[in-house]
């Protein structure tokens, strides 16, 4: 067993307060008339403690019920699941399916489909295998993340290098961004760095044009003078700004953290305003390549070319980054503890009614 929340173990001592609940018995001293009692003076009845256990089923029941309460609040998650092959639903039991699991060495293991978002589900449900357990991903194309995932097991994947291919074959010519960059003469051809790497990624199928003033084809705005205030007839569907200025404007919604991946460092804050969607981060542009492949992919993500031209991954072995798997959250505790906890409470009160009685 896997104790996803192990800090609540150190509630354990509270499983002392009913041994001194059932210790607390208290018995009346038996009295005998004699004889010779009159000569003696009169001496009110005295109650004395003694230290013993009593109807120790029901303390048995109210420790155990303690015990799977905590267990509950500690997420216990028996990792009993072994090798798993996830396979995409468009492959089924296709002769190149069944290769690449033998190839593998996985023709034994258990299979799954693959989940939509197959990076964040498993982030948050590998919790369930075995340490020891290997697993493996067929799918013929596999959007890869911009970031590492970071995973407690190590992950194959097989892809089709010829699908692939035969995308980017086929893939039109560049679509034509339009980008308006406010910023200092200095500071100007790190952007157009950025952009020009930008242009090459997700196989050359954008090529950003920099302008200094938007207009109606305008679809990001950056805005790299933190001493000064955009003007307030620029419009653009989203803009990049540093965190020392402003959002221009009154905000419209709350404000998120965007994080490249689950368990990865926050890269900007996003906020809506009167002007258009606001990214904010403490510098612009960003410098570490890691981040900014995080930049792009969430970018592109938010629009529609983003699923026809997304990066795919290639056959490859994904070594494990983590020691142990994620916490995961009370919602994510299986579902016998708490038909356990529901039984062993209601057992309680039937057996504290029948003592009362």
């Amino acid at each position: 067993m896997t104790s996803m929340q192990p800090l609540w173990w150190f509630a354990l001592p509270v499983l002392l307060l009913p041994l001194w609940w059932h210790l607390q018995k208290r018995e009346r001293t038996r009295t005998e008339p004699l004889a010779t009692a009159r000569f003696l003076p009169a001496a009110a009845p005295r109650q004395q403690r003694v230290p013993r256990l009593v109807e120790l089923l029901l303390l048995l029941i109210r420790l155990l019920l303690l015990v799977v309460l905590l267990a509950w609040l500690a997420v216990l998650a028996m990792p009993w699941k072994r090798d798993t092959v996830f396979i995409a639903s468009s492959l089924n039991d296709e002769p190149w399916t069944v290769q690449q699991i033998h190839a593998a060495g996985m023709d034994g293991a258990a299979r799954e489909p693959l989940p939509a978002d197959v990076w964040t589900w498993l982030a948050r449900n590998e919790h369930a295998w075995h340490p020891s357990a290997r697993l493996l991903i067929v799918a013929r194309d596999l959007p890869m993340p911009a970031l590492p995932p970071r995973l407690a097991h190590t992950i194959t994947l097989r892809t089709s290098a010829p699908a692939a291919a035969q995308r980017a074959s086929a893939a039109p010519a560049p679509h034509e961004r339009h980008v308006v960059v406010a910023t200092a003469p200095q500071r100007l051809p790190r952007w157009q760095a950025l952009f020009a790497a930008f242009s090459t990624a997700g196989e050359g199928a954008n090529r950003y044009i920099i302008a200094d003033t938007p207009t109606s084809t305008t679809e990001l705005i950056v805005w790299d003078r933190p001493e000064t205030q955009p003007p307030s007839s620029w419009q653009a569907p989203l803009w990049w700004r540093t965190t020392a200025a402003p959002a221009s404007g009154p905000a419209s919604g709350p404000a998120s953290t965007f994080q490249p991946f689950i368990a990865q460092p926050a890269l900007f804050t996003s906020a809506p305003s009167q002007q258009g969607l606001i990214w904010s981060a403490a510098q612009w542009p960003l410098t570490d390549a890691p981040a900014a492949r995080a930049l792009y992919e969430h970018w592109q993500r938010q629009s529609r070319s983003w699923p026809a031209y997304a990066l795919p991954a290639s056959i490859q072995t994904l070594p494990a980054q983590r020691k142990s798997p994620l916490p995961a959250t009370i919602a994510n505790s299986p579902e016998w503890l708490a038909i356990a906890l529901l039984a062993l409470f209601t057992i309680e009160r039937i057996l504290a009614h029948v003592r009362r009685r």
